[in-house]
């Protein structure tokens, strides 16, 4: 008889997955497609700022600041502050990369951050240990917030996904989902 996964486990495989599947969706990026975006619509990232914002805050600072407190340099605002800083910016004034090389060394020490963070959780807290995160929303067990930033990341490889189709790229449903 199989001994059941623990959540940490199921955290960590889903964490993984997640990572080697956009990996492989940045290495559909050529390099002069960095400035692409949808030509209809409006306030889209470019591909370099998907990228970007995938590789440096699609998961692993998120599960640092809710496993350690450590939230960067955002985390010392007061809350009249907080209130300001929620509003999102504008897809043009977003970071970006400057080549696919750069991002995927970004997103591999990104995984590395969530995978260390994630290993070092006590069990214990992640269904008992509730917060509310930093920038508003229900109050949630630990895991459940674990889980929404892996589900995050997820979200914007799945729109990486269909950049890659509108860009007219050969990519199908085993690349946004992977075998790993």
């Amino acid at each position: 008889m199989e001994t059941p996964l623990t959540l940490k486990q199921v955290l960590l495989e889903e964490t993984k997955k997640t990572y080697v599947v956009t990996e492989n969706l940045f290495r559909k990026v050529d390099n002069n497609e960095l400035n692409w975006k949808p030509n209809t619509g409006k306030n889209w990232m470019t591909v370099g700022q998907l990228l970007m914002h995938c590789a440096s805050g699609g998961c692993g600072k998120g599960v640092q600041g809710f496993l350690t407190g450590d939230w960067g340099p955002a985390g010392g605002e007061e809350p009249d502050d907080q209130e300001e800083s929620n509003h999102l910016p504008q897809a043009e004034d977003l970071p970006y990369v400057d080549n696919v090389e750069q991002a995927i060394k970004i997103l591999e020490g990104d995984k590395a951050l969530a995978m260390s963070c994630i290993s070092d959780a006590k069990e214990e807290d992640l269904l008992s240990k509730r917060l509310i995160a930093p920038w508003g929303g229900l109050e949630m067990s630990l895991f459940q917030h674990l889980l929404m930033m892996i589900a995050h990341l997820a979200q914007h490889k799945g729109q990486l996904f269909y950049y890659l189709k509108l860009m007219g790229k050969d990519v199908d449903s085993s690349d946004l989902w992977g075998e790993v």
